[in-house]
């Protein structure tokens, strides 16, 4: 299988990637991923714009996407600095274990270089193993936080 091609998504690509983001919603519990909200909030982090943050797609030998990573420019208040946060990773699971998670990331990684930022972080759930093993054989620390939410309404 070929390494797949990674680049930033730009409008006319972001429709082909929007299956892939359904996907990883429901593979994160999401029953019925609303494709209309999802266009409008992924359009953020298309090319060239990208102000908040960037969206990776990596391709295959067909010009299909079969991956996705999302970068946001972040702030780290206890160290005072700009920083960026890999928010999302996904690969197609027919696709998995071929590399194209490592490809995703290290065009993340790439991309806060570039914009200048001195660390990129990321979380997993608890559970997932799969994404750990990938996430594991990098020179990272594991941080231990808990994470709280509240919807507000």
């Amino acid at each position: 299988m070929a390494a797949a091609a990674v680049r930033p998504v730009d409008a006319a690509a972001l429709g082909a990637v929007l299956p892939l983001i359904a996907a990883y919603q429901r593979f994160y519990g999401v029953a019925e991923p609303d494709e209309a909200r999802n266009r409008a909030f992924w359009s953020r982090f298309i090319v060239p714009d990208g102000d908040r943050g960037l969206l990776l797609a990596a391709y295959d030998d067909g010009g299909g996407p079969v991956g996705f990573a999302t970068v946001y420019w972040a702030w780290e208040s206890i160290a005072a600095r700009d920083t960026a946060v890999l928010n999302d990773l996904f690969v197609a699971a027919d696709r998995r274990g071929g590399g194209i998670g490592r490809a995703l990331m290290a065009t993340a990684f790439a991309a806060a270089r570039d914009r200048g930022l001195p660390a990129i972080s990321w979380m997993t759930a608890l559970d997932n193993r799969s994404a750990q093993r990938l996430y594991e054989t990098f020179d990272a620390s594991r941080d231990v936080w808990f994470e709280y939410g509240v919807e507000l309404d």
